[in-house]
């Protein structure tokens, strides 16, 4: 949800708070894209505006000229303009009629623009409606833990859909403050290379992992050095929702207080009596600390 403040426009990406100063949050210059990205509660308030001002507009072309309606009420707003609705919407109950050239006018350009209004108002309704949440879901941290022996860095994503996804990609990009040699701060981001980056079909879920050896930008990384450097995680991922037959993407980032150390996820697959499998969603987020007390995941 993003807020404008002035010339700021302030959102979120993941946990994070974000501030853009120079951006706007409503860019009317791109009105499709902000039709498809507002709420729905603002979508149809911003729709209702826009009839009743445009029903508004027409009224009062209306009321300029008296008599140019049949059967209005002398000087009646109203009328005029619950004579507007009626054109607009093409309804035309026929107790009100255009009575003049002018009225004619001005209804012929009521109703050229209710047809126009009604088909973007269609179309847009059809795009939200019609657009495949991903309902890809991130575990709440991120855990770095010993597995086969290696300090691994562990990102756990669940699928909250009765089927499954095909052709599942992720990546992972570390993005840390860095000093260069004349003191100057700058942000350095690398992709972090993934134990498998791509799976040919994610049903419960996924647990991303990299390995964190000396060539891994977060090797040497302890909670200290994450907090001081503001390491952020960046993890994206793009599916292919074979029963919608749609592409679907979703994203998360996660900052230095999300990083778990010395901690592993707790299993959420089990397979019960009968042989069949079972997936706890509730227990995506659940962590426990590691056996070994130092594996931490940082060099030693």
């Amino acid at each position: 949800m993003a807020r404008s403040d002035g010339d700021s426009v302030h959102f979120r990406v993941g946990t994070s708070e974000l501030t853009m100063r120079g951006a706007k949050r409503y860019d009317l210059s791109d009105p499709y894209h902000l039709a498809i990205t507002m709420r729905w509660h603002h979508f149809f308030l911003s729709c209702l505006a826009i009839d009743l001002a445009v029903n508004l507009i027409f009224a009062l072309l209306y009321h300029l000229v008296p008599h140019c309606i049949a059967n209005v009420r002398p000087g009646s707003l109203s009328d005029a303009f619950f004579f507007s609705m009626e054109t607009l919407a093409t309804v035309g109950y026929g107790v009100m009629a255009p009575s003049s050239t002018y009225g004619h006018i001005v209804a012929s350009a009521e109703l050229t623009c209710g047809l126009v209004f009604t088909a973007l108002f269609t179309g847009l309704v059809f795009v939200r409606f019609s657009r495949i949440k991903a309902r890809i879901v991130f575990a709440k941290s991120v855990v770095v833990t010993q597995h086969d022996g290696a300090p691994t860095l562990m990102i756990r994503l669940g699928y909250k859909r009765a089927g499954s996804l095909a052709d599942a990609e992720a990546h992972v990009t570390f993005m840390r403050l860095e000093r260069k040699p004349n003191g100057e701060m700058f942000r350095q981001s690398d992709e972090l290379k993934l134990v498998r980056n791509r799976m040919a079909m994610m049903v419960v879920g996924w647990t991303v992992m990299h390995e964190i050896d000396p060539a891994s930008p977060f090797f040497g990384y302890s909670p200290e050095r994450l907090a001081a450097s503001d390491g952020r995680l960046i993890v994206t991922i793009r599916a292919r929702n074979h029963a919608a037959g749609a592409e679907v993407f979703d994203m998360n980032l996660y900052h230095p207080a999300d990083i778990q150390f010395g901690v592993h996820y707790q299993d959420m697959v089990q397979r019960i009596e009968d042989g069949r499998i079972e997936a706890d969603m509730r227990k995506l987020d659940l962590v426990e600390p590691d056996a070994r007390p130092d594996a931490t995941g940082t060099s030693r």
